[in-house]
């Protein structure tokens, strides 16, 4: 059974009257109006057409593009009315919603528990107030604090967003955010590398030469000390990198942290330190049992596992993970095997 589906309702740019450096919703939806109610249940009618509660253990819907609550309160509760509908009858489990830290006080949670929404997901890039300043977020470090407090006092699922690379950031300032998010406990969150988009005041400053957009190698450098930091903490990251679906490449010339398989160059790079530990310390303990031994002597065969859905991790994206130990450890015999009995995430070392 697949755990998790998703119904997408995607509301581009509609409530969000502030002009982040980083944005253009025009750019990245491919749609520009307002979702009419009939849309709405079109888009649901047709995804659960392809699901049912006998072969998806949750089915969400979940609205996306915009910051919801600062749509007008009438037209949230058209939207809502509509997913509560659903809910009611048992064909979603859960609603879903992405805003802004400054569109969160009790009469919109007070709105949003009347109608049964289970998450809401903040849009908050950084903790840090120069990057928040200099992307033009419109709110500081403090209001992030506060409306997270406030979702969780009212019982609802927290979600939090992060972009790592904004101009002002640094490794050092996205990794305190990460530490930071891990102090007011979300359940789930997201990474999302900088990217660069046609008509943002982000790309103006790129073709001036005043923003220097980060390196692949460099995003998921950061990105994994990030990913380490939430995930040791218990945080769900439900994302990644931003999808190919999430672009508009035709009119959006992507430029920056982008990778259609971010996620995966990060947990590779997790899996390569995992196992590159391992090895070392064997090589290292035998190297000592051995007095004497010549290089060639110390070559040995090693074999790696781990299960089959981090198979692909433990290889490498394009095995790099595999290249890399080839080159590296050049004495040395490596093989990649499956063991079902392994947890996800997890690779072991043999001896043979």
């Amino acid at each position: 059974m697949k755990s998790h589906a998703i119904i997408p309702i995607f509301i581009p740019h509609l409530g969000c009257p502030n002009d982040c450096i980083f944005c253009n919703q025009k750019k990245i939806t491919a749609q520009t109006s307002p979702v009419t109610l009939e849309d709405m249940k079109a888009t649901a009618e047709r995804y659960l057409s392809t699901l049912s509660s006998s072969e998806v253990e949750t089915i969400e819907m979940a609205f996306y593009g915009g910051s919801f609550t600062g749509i007008p309160m009438e037209l949230q509760q058209e939207y809502l009315a509509v997913a509560k509908d659903y809910k009611d009858r048992g064909l979603i489990q859960k609603i879903h919603l992405s805003t802004r830290p400054d569109y969160i006080n009790e009469e919109i949670l007070e709105n949003l528990k009347k109608y049964d929404v289970d998450i809401i997901e903040l849009g908050v890039q950084s903790l840090d107030e120069e990057v928040l300043r200099l992307s033009n977020r419109g709110h500081d470090r403090e209001c992030v604090f506060k409306a997270s407090e406030l979702i969780q006092s009212y019982g609802f699922t927290l979600g939090l967003q992060l972009m790592i690379g904004l101009p002002g950031d640094t490794h050092e300032k996205s990794v305190k955010s990460a530490r930071e998010v891990v102090e007011i406990g979300p359940s789930i969150a997201r990474l999302y590398p900088t990217v660069i988009i046609r008509d943002t005041d982000l790309y103006e400053l790129y073709q001036t030469g005043k923003y220097q957009p980060l390196t692949i190698e460099a995003a998921v450098y950061t990105t994994k000390e990030m990913y380490l930091i939430l995930t040791k903490a218990g945080i769900n990251v439900i994302r990644i990198g931003l999808k190919s679906t999430d672009l508009i490449s035709e009119n959006g010339a992507v430029i920056g942290g982008y990778h259609p398989a971010f996620r995966q160059l990060v947990e590779s790079e997790i899996a390569k330190d995992q196992m590159e530990a391992q090895l070392t310390a064997c090589l290292s303990s035998y190297q000592c049992n051995e007095q004497g031994s010549t290089q060639d002597s110390l070559q040995g065969s090693y074999r790696f596992y781990s299960s089959g859905p981090s198979f692909s991790n433990m290889v490498g994206n394009g095995k790099s993970n595999r290249l890399y130990f080839e080159k590296k450890y050049p004495h040395v015999r490596i093989s990649f095997h499956v063991d079902h009995s392994l947890p996800d995430g997890v690779f072991v070392l043999e001896k043979r």
